[in-house]
C-alpha cells in the first residue's frame, strides 16, 4: 500500500536528507515537500480535493518562521477534524526538553525524531504504520 508523506520543514537540506531516507526505506511513498507551516495546511486542502483524505504520515519540523509546528498541529486539529487525521513525526534538531515533554502528550504527534531521520527509526515509523493499517 502506498503511504503519502508530507515533509513540513523550512530547512532545505533537512528537507532532502528526510526525502533521501523516505526513499532508500522499503516503503512504497508518495512524498509531498512543503517549506512552511502554511505551505503545509494547503497541501493538507489540496490532499482533501484531489485525494478525499489527508497523508498518512507528516513529518514536521516544530521551528519555522511564520506558522510555526505547534501552530500547524492547532490549524490541522481544527481545519479538518471531519477527516482522519495523520501520523505526525516531530522533527528536530535540538534536544529541547520541554519540546520532547509537549510532543509525548499530544495526542496528534506519534514520534519525536532526532534530525536527521534514520533508517531505522523510519522502519520502526512503517512497522507502526503497517500495524495500524491491519487492525
Amino acid at each position: 500500500m502506498k503511504l503519502t508523506t508530507f515533509i513540513i520543514d523550512d530547512d532545505l537540506v533537512s528537507q532532502f536528507a528526510t526525502r533521501y531516507c523516505i526513499q532508500q526505506s522499503h516503503g512504497d511513498f508518495d512524498i509531498v515537500t512543503c517549506s512552511s507551516g502554511e505551505e503545509g495546511i494547503q497541501a493538507c486542502f489540496n490532499s482533501i480535493e484531489e485525494q478525499d483524505r489527508l497523508p498518512d504520515i507528516i513529518f514536521l519540523d516544530l521551528v519555522m518562521d511564520g506558522m510555526n509546528g505547534w501552530d500547524f498541529l492547532e490549524n490541522l486539529q481544527n481545519l479538518f477534524r471531519k477527516h482522519e487525521l495523520p501520523s505526525v513525526y516531530v522533527l528536530s534538531a535540538f534536544t529541547n526538553s520541554t519540546d520532547r515533554t509537549i510532543a509525548k502528550r499530544h495526542g496528534l504527534i506519534a514520534g519525536y525524531v532526532d534530525k536527521p531521520l534514520s533508517r531505522s527509526y523510519l522502519e520502526k515509523i512503517l512497522k507502526e504504520e503497517e500495524k495500524k493499517r491491519t487492525v
